[in-house]
């Protein structure tokens, strides 16, 4: 049977913000749609309408022209219709098989439950999708790919899936995990699924979808054949404006100063005998393949993991970080890579986010805040780092990633920092938003600050830094200058240790 998905004039309100305006389109049974547009374009927020989470204000949706009104995810799953998240919505303390029966599990007559019948069902899909787990593994025990594949196995296992929604699945995949769900939506496709695919990554749009649908501000702006219009095009039409070459736009400073952080034979439990040197006003990159260690020898120099040996120098002085609380005393902040567990406070508001650095600061000998001066470094935080929310008081959770993202820098900003460690900085952004990143980090280093940049995008590390470490099992393999930096130089060090 063929499977049409269609939205008619839909519309969602939020408090100053008109989330969703007048959004029509359609989508058809084997067909692989791409959403693109920049954080708050109103992608996620369709799918959440979608999905029964969210009410739209106006308008309507239909699933085989039958007019659909889901009041939570539980009915659209029961109609067919599934959505994938990046945050796992799963039971870690559960088995495979439970998980993708969860509430449906064979029992006898008695209500008595058949775990080895759950089991046999589940090795078959298991089989289906040529995965090397069982079906009796707790899921906590999976890497975060296989925790995804029970995730869509659990949506494939219901006979009446019709609609299926990946929102940025491959934000902390590897490549041949990447591969593995590719694979698995090329099999959906040939089903006759529906399925919708969010995703910044313009390579995963090219290789992986049939149809691009374009939103920007909450508006749906159209739909074009996958490869049929130039990648500068589609980012025009999502930004409404042409970046150009936007590494060759950035506003640098060709003043770099003296020695500002001097790292010697640094190790740890995860990385061997690092050394290094940032200077004041660089930018320095550190490339290298997922595990190389970039992000490890980052923890051990703000004190989130201990130093077996090493010394560290800021401005020729020798330190000694135990904790990050302590980095931050000494002039080292870190934007970690994973905004959502380690960046943001998801229950706090933007204002509360911003602050929670300067408790100290912001309050007298009695541990008392000082709400007027919060109020005005969160107004200062906001101005300075262009932060679109309606409010200070509007919960951080609510915003779009990459102004969850402003939040945590303008926080690290508001201390003061002498070196200021990026990890990933633009992971899970938009071409739009990371244009505006990308001048914040050259206007940071034309401060004087010394930038540490972590970036598994090879044009983002080479059009960014001014001199790029590369790393190979865990430790440094090359270092290569801005003027002789190239994709393939860099990936031949991350990948044999040596350029080719």
């Amino acid at each position: 049977m063929e499977n049409v998905l269609e939205f008619q004039n839909i519309s969602k309100y939020f408090p100053g913000v008109k989330a969703l305006d007048n959004i029509c389109f359609k989508a058809y049974s084997g067909e692989v749609l791409a959403f693109l547009g920049e954080n708050g374009a109103g992608k996620s927020t369709l799918l959440k309408v979608l999905n029964g989470d969210y009410q739209p204000d106006e308008g309507k949706y239909l699933l085989n022209g039958i007019e659909k009104h889901f009041h939570s995810p539980h009915e659209a799953i029961e109609e067919g219709i599934s959505v994938i998240y990046q945050e796992r919505q799963i039971l870690m303390e559960l088995s495979v098989a439970e998980n993708i029966y969860l509430g449906r599990m064979p029992a006898n007559k008695l209500g008595i439950i058949k775990p080895h019948e759950a089991n046999d069902m589940a090795q078959k899909i298991i089989n289906e999708f040529g995965l090397p787990i069982h079906p009796d593994t707790k899921v906590k025990d999976l890497s975060i790919a296989y925790q995804q594949m029970v995730e869509i196995m659990k949506a494939y296992s219901r006979e009446n899936l019709k609609v299926i929604c990946f929102d940025e699945p491959t934000a902390s995949l590897s490549d041949s995990e990447i591969d593995s769900l590719f694979s698995i939506i090329n099999k959906l496709k040939k089903e006759g699924k529906i399925i919708i695919y969010v995703s910044h990554r313009m390579e995963e749009v090219r290789r992986i979808t049939d149809k691009v649908v374009i939103f920007k501000d909450g508006r749906y702006i159209g739909t074009v054949v996958t490869g049929s219009v130039p990648e500068s095009e589609l980012i025009k039409m999502m930004v409404g404006r042409d970046l150009g070459d936007i590494y060759n736009n950035l506003d640098r400073d060709k003043k770099i100063g003296g020695v500002l952080l001097e790292v010697k034979d640094l190790s740890s439990d995860y990385v061997k005998k690092v050394s290094f040197r940032l200077r004041e006003g660089e930018v320095l990159g550190f490339s290298g393949l997922v595990g190389a260690g970039r992000t490890e020898v980052m923890r051990a120099i703000i004190g989130a993991d201990s130093m077996r040996s090493g010394e560290i120098y800021l401005e020729g002085k020798k330190i000694v970080n135990h904790s990050p609380k302590e980095a931050i005393r000494n002039g080292i902040v870190m934007v970690p890579e994973d905004r959502k567990l380690q960046g943001i406070l998801s229950n706090l508001n933007v204002s509360d986010n911003i602050n929670i650095s300067m408790l100290d600061q912001n309050s007298n000998k009695l541990g008392i805040l000082n709400s007027k001066k919060e109020e005005l470094i969160a107004a200062e935080g906001i101005r300075k780092f262009s932060i679109k929310t309606p409010s200070p008081d509007k919960k951080i959770v609510e915003l779009s990633g990459g102004n969850q993202q402003k939040c945590v820098v303008a926080r690290w900003l508001s201390t003061n920092p002498k070196v200021l460690i990026l990890d990933e900085p633009t992971k899970g952004i938009d071409v739009g938003a990371k244009a505006e990143f990308y001048n914040m980090i050259c206007s940071f280093a034309k401060l004087g600050l010394g930038v540490i940049l972590i970036s598994s995008e090879l044009p983002e590390v080479i059009g960014l830094s001014d001199r790029i470490i590369v790393m190979k099992s865990l430790q440094i393999v090359g270092e290569v200058p801005r003027e002789e930096a190239t994709e393939s130089k860099l990936l031949s060090l991350g990948m044999i240790g040596e350029s080719v």
